[in-house]
């Protein structure tokens, strides 16, 4: 089977990511190098041992490698994408693919016109909490499923560096948006009615720094998905409602818990009494009508991205990644971030 080698175009935090995955064994590639506008990053290379291309044309005109990764600022990676499929190379993008449906389906038309292998690290996908997940949904686990909560917290706002900029395709919604619509997407496949969405602006005006996205699916499903960067108290990961139960994940490690319904008939509620009165409709349910059980984690090798990509670009398999799934979370992004400047629940694939 032939080698593949990679050159890497923006050797920052995401392309040292590759490299150290890559360096770890991953049969049949290699990295034949990298190219990063910065003089630091050129010298962090060779430190490395590897060659620093003194351009990106340099890279492209290597006949030795055959595939790019490009991990640069979001706005770079069309232009940069066009230009290596149309110099010969297959292309890995890092996410968000682009800023526009209107940028990836010129992307698309690149791929098609060149027959070059175009995909995207959509790496989420391999995130032990989603497959796991995902699994219970596809399994019926909880019955018929009405809900899904999808929350990604954290407490340090935007890192202070291109990803709070308007004009590099900076923000929550294309940073960490685009991987939990995916997930949900992957997961839930209906057609989306409608879509409605908020942002914030808590420490940064030019781009949100968190949002909260309703999704209404055809069944009447709804899911709600959430990311913040001002949350000192963190919420669960996942939480999905069914008719026969309940999910909640706690966080990306997995911890968490299922909670099925045994006896539907059995009276057993004793009112819960409050400061201000008593509920028995909010009373806790008794053990014997209920079973709780751990979630059990499905693992995942994140290696697996690349070597579907060889086998994609050798003609064995399918992308896993593929251009109709991009162009629909970018579509929902566009719908959800329009939503939110409207303040108004917005019809999709009505």
């Amino acid at each position: 089977m032939a080698k593949h080698r990679l050159g890497i175009v923006g050797f920052g935090g995401m392309g040292n990511w590759h490299r150290e995955l890559i360096e770890s064994g991953i049969e049949n590639l290699e990295i034949a190098g990298m190219f990063d506008i910065k003089e630091e990053r050129q010298e962090a290379a060779r430190e490395l041992g590897y060659r620093a291309y003194e351009s990106l044309d340099a890279l492209l005109a290597d006949e030795t490698v055959d595939m790019i990764l490009i991990s640069t600022p979001n706005d770079c990676h069309k232009p940069i994408a066009v230009k290596a499929m149309e110099a010969g190379k297959n292309v890995v993008s890092e996410k968000p693919v682009t800023l526009s449906s209107e940028d990836l389906l010129e992307m698309i038309d690149a791929s098609k016109r060149t027959g070059k292998i175009f995909t995207v690290h959509q790496n989420r996908r391999w995130d032990e909490d989603f497959l796991t997940v995902k699994k219970l949904y596809d399994e019926n686990a909880l019955g018929d499923v009405f809900n899904i909560e999808s929350r990604v917290h954290g407490s340090r706002g935007i890192p202070g560096d291109w990803r709070g900029k308007k004009e590099h395709g900076g923000g929550m919604m294309l940073d960490w948006g685009v991987h939990i619509i995916d997930q949900m997407l992957l997961m839930v496949k209906e057609k989306i009615t409608s879509i409605y969405c908020k942002v914030n602006h808590v420490t940064n005006y030019e781009v949100d720094d968190g949002f909260t996205l309703i999704l209404t699916f055809e069944s009447g499903k709804t899911a709600l998905l959430e990311v913040g960067t001002s949350n000192f108290i963190e919420l669960p990961r996942w939480y999905m409602l069914g008719e026969n139960g309940s999910v909640q994940i706690d966080d990306f490690l997995v911890h968490g818990k299922i909670v099925r319904i045994t006896d539907w008939d059995k009276n057993d509620a004793v009112p819960v009494k409050t400061a201000a009165g008593l509920t028995k409709t909010m009373a806790p349910r008794t053990d014997d009508t209920i079973h709780t059980e751990p979630v059990v984690k499905v693992d995942s090798d994140i290696k697996d991205f690349y070597r579907n990509v060889m086998a994609a670009i050798e003609g064995r398999e399918e992308q896993l990644i593929k251009h109709d799934e991009l162009l629909r979370v970018m579509r929902v992004m566009e719908t959800a971030l329009r939503s939110a400047e409207l303040n108004q629940v917005l019809p999709f694939e009505a």
